[in-house]
């Protein structure tokens, strides 16, 4: 048998605990200054400087959009509308409404459009060198009264504009643009690029957005070559959060604002800010004005505030155009850190540089490359293990609570969040006890840091944004590995500290953008964290032989994750002020009386589990849910009368017929579905309200228009099809409401609309031959 090794002496020992935890513990205190610094500050009061920003009058503002939903068209909506132009005309801009039709594509052969009213007011400049657009929307869902999204970007733009009026002139024109139908089809920032004058030469645009009720306002979306702006902003905003892996992020994803609109345009570069904690109330009759944390208001202002005064006495006649590149930059406890993207792969190359030689002075060391190259495999473990295990933790807690299992992140998340940064702590530890004793320290080490260097590199050739996660952390890792052994915890904890600042901010920013249920990516960024902390954890665990000592850390860990997950459930309960969630809507087809009730939930919670079974397609398609698979049961025919059809001219030429038919919904409505059956022609054009619908449509064997804030006296649409059969338009309309539906008993108290489209939804479709 080989000769154990002598176990180092007890001070030494003992010292070494002391020094791994006395280290530990200041990580910790830097890894709470860092996020504490993304905080927003306290809101300063109505009585605060005329040229400042003051949440406490914002809030007022929010409190007078956000009384009530105001959808699209609505009465409401339309009161929202006539306040604001006369807030913006009191404070001396020329104010105009633009009454427009606007267009958006939801999909091959689906087109969505909408009649809408556009505010949009001007602050001019001095010496104009472009246009500063200060955008948010007015229009709420309908589900919710929309006090976050986006009454609070609304009322943010209107005491900017009221600070920046109360200031020094700006050098540059500001166009403050107040969108409609942004909920609907995002059609209000089309139809501005489209057809507002003041859009024609583009300019650079500030979207404010949000998809929570509190948090720090993130810039998470730029155009591209961002270089020119990111510096601005750096240099501007007293309370900056922003972050180049986040712009990458957003960039992969399906996810639409109106910025999006405006940059697709082409004329436009510009900065996308939005506040993500507190999601469990987005969308929902939740999303109130009392539930708005005013912090967040007061730094979403003070930022856009600060951020207009710097653009609008810049050159923006460069600004809106892109710069050669993007920058890559990231928060600090201290401000913005930032450099240009032409060092990201130098960066990535060094990391991995580094690590090489690391593993060549490993070897001199008496540690074998194929030990090296095992620790690297072996590092891969940790970040496939514990995003599962933190996924499963948030199936275990639906199981626990099944109100869970339609959320994505539960009212109150701070503990949970918390128990999952100790669950993966438990799987980096238990894997580092497990193998220290058989690879040995270095090699795990070298190994993980070639992990993140790896990684830096593939970043850098996919998301460059995103590179710095992972250089970073193993440039500094290599550095301190190759100090002597004497000074190798102050090497960690140096190496350490700058893992700890560059990637505690993003699992903290994580954690609420992707919630609970998506948690599995800020798990992965806190098993990278670990992994560059090895050399500081390795004091953690005994010097002699392995045993039962080895486990008592991931032991401790584990205990830890199950308190917090326990303090979870504790405090985050169900009750009327946090209720769960729940998806339930209605479709009726008036010819046949056949009528359902379905919900999206994958598995319905009890309150929907009353009215719907297994998941079916429903024999007819509807909005939101066409040819996919529903829980669906039987319901009453509620007798609710459809949309009639008026055909108004019905012409044919050659092998082409054109119809036009008058649309008149007979109930309030949100929406009208035409989904005209082309009996095998094809669709050569089409038009909606004297609006063209849009070319993704032409060419299809089927029209599916969707058309938001209907007129009252009927839409009037225009058709015109080549060959093909008879044509037979089927008219879905839509309102939102449950209340007085036959079988509908109100829910209890603890139980509430989702935030989705189909939350309450009601639908009914009708068929008419047309011939």
């Amino acid at each position: 048998m080989p000769a154990s090794r002598p176990s180092a002496p007890v001070p030494e020992r003992r010292g070494r605990l002391l020094g791994s935890l006395a280290v530990l513990l200041l990580l910790a205190g830097l890894a709470a200054w860092s996020v504490l610094a993304l905080q927003p500050p306290d809101p300063a009061p109505a009585d605060a400087p005329a040229t400042a920003f003051s949440a406490a009058r914002a809030g007022v503002t929010v409190e007078e959009i956000a009384g009530e939903v105001h959808l699209t068209g609505s009465d409401a909506h339309a009161r929202v509308v006539d306040g604001l132009v006369a807030q913006l005309t009191a404070l001396g801009l020329d104010t105009r409404v633009q009454n427009a039709v606007g267009t958006g594509q939801a999909g091959p052969g689906e087109t969505e459009m909408a009649r809408l009213r556009n505010v949009v007011a001007v602050l001019p400049g001095t010496a104009s060198t472009g246009r500063l657009f200060l955008v948010a929307h007015t229009d709420s869902v309908e589900t919710g009264p929309g006090a976050a999204d986006d009454a609070a970007g609304v009322a943010t733009l209107l005491e900017t504009v009221r600070a920046l009026s109360a200031g020094e002139p700006l050098r540059n024109d500001v166009v403050v643009v107040l969108t409609d139908a942004e909920e609907a089809c995002l059609c209000g920032a089309e139809a501005f690029a489209a057809s507002h004058p003041l859009a024609a030469q583009g300019g650079v645009v500030l979207n404010l957005e949000a998809r929570g009720t509190s948090g720090p306002p993130i810039a998470f979306e730029t155009s591209r070559g961002n270089a020119a702006l990111a510096e601005r902003y750096a240099a501007a905003v007293p309370h900056p959060v922003a972050s180049s892996f986040a712009v990458e992020v957003y960039r992969t994803l399906p996810n639409d604002t109106d910025l999006s609109v405006l940059l697709a345009d082409g004329d436009f570069t510009g900065v996308n800010t939005a506040f993500i904690d507190g999601s469990a109330a987005y969308h929902t009759p939740q999303d109130t004005p009392a539930r708005l944390d005013r912090r967040t208001l007061q730094a979403l202002g003070d930022n856009t505030l600060a951020l207009a005064r710097e653009l609008g006495g810049a050159d923006l006649a460069a600004l809106a155009r892109p710069a050669a590149d993007d920058a890559t930059y990231f928060p600090l406890p201290t401000g913005l850190a930032r450099y240009p993207g032409s060092l990201v792969e130098p960066l990535a190359a060094a990391a991995l540089l580094g690590v090489a030689v690391l593993a060549a002075v490993d070897r001199r060391r008496g540690s074998s490359l194929p030990r090296t190259l095992l620790g690297a495999a072996a590092a891969l473990v940790p970040l496939v293990l514990a995003p599962l295990a933190v996924g499963g933790l948030w199936r275990l807690l639906a199981l626990v609570r099944p109100g869970y299992a339609v959320m994505t992140d539960p009212w109150r998340p701070g503990w949970f969040r918390l128990a999952a940064v100790a669950l993966v702590a438990v799987v980096v530890l238990a894997w580092y006890a497990l193998l220290r004793r058989r690879l040995g320290a270095a090699a795990l080490r070298t190994g993980s840091l070639a992990v993140l260097a790896v990684l830096a590199a593939v970043l850098a050739a996919l998301a460059p944004g995103g590179s710095y996660l992972a250089a970073l952390p193993a440039l500094a890792g290599v550095l301190a590995g190759l100090l002597p052994a004497r000074v190798s915890l102050l090497g960690g904890a140096v190496a350490g500290a700058v893992a700890v600042v560059v990637l505690a901010p993003t699992v903290a920013l994580f954690f609420p953008a992707l919630g609970l249920a998506g948690a599995a990516a800020p798990a992965a960024v806190v098993s990278l964290l670990l992994l560059a902390l090895l050399p500081v954890l390795e004091g953690l665990f005994p010097a002699g032989p392995a045993g039962w000592r080895t486990l008592a850390v991931p032991a401790a860990a584990a205990g830890l994750a199950l308190l917090l997950t326990a303090a979870g459930l504790a405090v985050d309960r169900f009750d009327q002020q946090h209720p769960v969630p729940s998806r339930l809507a209605y479709a009726l087809e008036a010819d046949t009386g056949e009528a359902w009730w379905f919900s999206t939930e994958a598995r319905p919670g009890e309150e929907a589990a009353r009215y719907v079974g297994t998941p079916r397609t429903l024999p007819h398609d509807y909005p939101y849910v066409r040819g996919v698979p529903v829980a669906a049961g039987p319901a009453e025919d509620a007798g609710l009368t459809p949309s009639t059809v008026e055909v108004l001219e019905d012409r044919r030429a050659g092998d082409e017929r054109t119809v036009t038919v008058r649309v008149t919904p007979q109930r309030a409505v949100g929406f009208v579905v035409l989904d005209l059956d082309t009996g095998g022609g094809r669709v050569v054009a089409a038009r909606a309200e004297a609006r063209d619908v849009p070319a993704g449509t032409v060419g299809e064997d089927q029209l599916w228009l969707t058309f938001h804030a209907p007129p009252e006296q009927g839409l009037e649409a225009t058709v015109t099809v080549a060959g093909g059969g008879p044509l037979r338009l089927r008219v879905v309309d839509g309102s939102t409401g449950l209340d007085g539906l036959p079988g509908f008993e109100p829910r209890p108290p603890t139980v509430d609309t989702a935030g989705s489209h189909t939350a309450d939804l009601v639908v009914v479709g009708a068929t008419t031959d047309l011939g």
